[in-house]
């Protein structure tokens, strides 16, 4: 693994077939290009292998052993994404007391408070921001509650957030040193928010993940300071993130299909179906990294060990071989086995919350706002990150 030392880390590095806004703002038909001409490729540029068709992602994330999740040492903090077993079992296991069915089906009805709450500020003008007045706020507002942190830093959670996952817009040293730079302030800072709360928890306990994760044990052994740090920390971007997206991925197909939102507001019992098609049509996460931790051969191709490799989920999603008529959006598509959260021990932690508020978020909108279309004279902006597909604002106007 000597040989990662000095390399970037190729998930944040923007592929050079994504060279304009246009194409990251929809990006699949390049997808479709690379998975049908090279399913898997070296990039030089970018020193990795992209594997793009469904049932070779699959086998790469579904092999933690020969595909480790541990980056170069040049990562800060171990957290949940970059750890391989037993660890990540055993820390795994603890945060998934706190996202039980039971325990999320329990927060629907804040869920839905919070939603009603955030319409009430926007709705009388008949246009808000998806990003800014709804998607974004919400899933911050319920991770800083579950985790027991004040929702009125939550304008701070979301720019640190923002800057996590962000990466460099050209492949440069230059641009990859300056976000990582970004990046390690914004961890840094983030670290000191919760070393903070970790003082206040210690001293009294509450009703809360924080407390939780103080008085987990692992083998005997209490958590570090680290590890809590890193669990704080990935929960708190996670938890947000991905929901945002996921939200505002629905919100963005339904403006481009209108007779789906007359659909679901006569049909609200399709509308975890919808979601389910928003993962793969739409994925919120469009490439997963890993490391080949021993010589190995995926479709056809040898692949040495310590290679980095990227898996296209958002490209596998599409891969006609798994999904019949897979450019279509299927609102009630099934089988829907979509990798929109990953597969394997990684499959996302948060999927259950995610899934839920996505639900009830899109249910309020359609009752409450008809007929949303999106601001046409408004320009879309991709979210500064090769793995992420979404946009900065997403504003819409809409009847009540």
């Amino acid at each position: 693994m000597s040989q990662m030392k000095n390399t970037r880390y190729a998930n944040i590095i923007p592929m050079k077939e994504l060279d304009t806004k246009e194409k990251r703002l929809y990006p699949f038909p390049i997808y479709d290009k690379l998975r049908e001409e090279t399913p898997i490729r070296y990039d030089k540029e970018r020193a990795c292998w992209d594997v793009f068709r469904y049932d070779d992602v699959h086998f790469v994330l579904k092999n933690q052993k020969l595909f480790s999740s541990r980056r170069s040492q040049g990562e800060r903090r171990e957290s949940l994404l970059i750890m391989d077993p037993p660890k990540h079992t055993q820390m795994r296991n603890l945060v998934n007391k706190a996202f039980t069915p039971k325990v999320v089906q329990e927060l629907e009805p804040r869920i839905a408070e919070i939603t009603n709450e955030l319409l009430d500020q926007v709705v009388f003008k008949n246009r808000m921001d998806m990003v800014h007045d709804v998607a974004g706020p919400l899933p911050v507002i319920m991770i800083a509650e579950l985790l027991g942190v004040p929702t009125r830093d939550r304008q701070l959670f979301k720019s640190w957030s923002d800057v996590l996952v962000k990466g460099p817009e050209v492949n440069t040293d230059e641009a990859f040193t300056s976000v990582m730079t970004e990046r390690r302030q914004a961890s840094d800072e983030l670290s000191d928010y919760f070393k903070d709360i970790l003082v206040q928890r210690r001293c009294k306990r509450e009703d809360d993940l924080i407390s939780l994760l103080l008085d987990a044990e692992i083998d005997g052994e209490k958590l570090t300071e680290e590890e809590l740090l890193g669990f704080c920390i990935l929960l708190l971007v996670a938890g947000n993130e991905t929901t945002t997206n996921l939200i505002v991925n629905a919100v963005r197909y339904m403006t481009e299909d209108a007779p789906l939102q007359a659909y679901l507001r006569q049909h609200p019992e399709s509308l975890p179906n919808v979601v389910e098609e928003t993962l793969r049509f739409y994925p919120p996460i469009q490439a997963i990294g890993r490391i080949a931790a021993r010589d190995v051969e995926v479709g056809g191709q040898k692949i040495n060990a310590g290679s980095q490799v990227i898996s296209w989920v958002a490209a596998a999603n599409r891969d006609e071989r798994k999904f019949p008529e897979a450019a279509r959006f299927i609102p009630d598509r099934k089988p829907n086995p979509h990798l929109g959260f990953g597969f394997g021990i990684h499959f996302c932690l948060g999927a259950p919350l995610a899934r839920l508020e996505a639900k009830v978020v899109l249910d309020i909108l359609l009752r409450r706002c008809v007929d949303m279309e999106r601001e046409e004279d408004v320009l879309l902006h991709p979210i500064q990150s090769p793995f992420v597909f979404g946009v900065t604002h997403f504003p819409v106007r809409f009847r009540t």
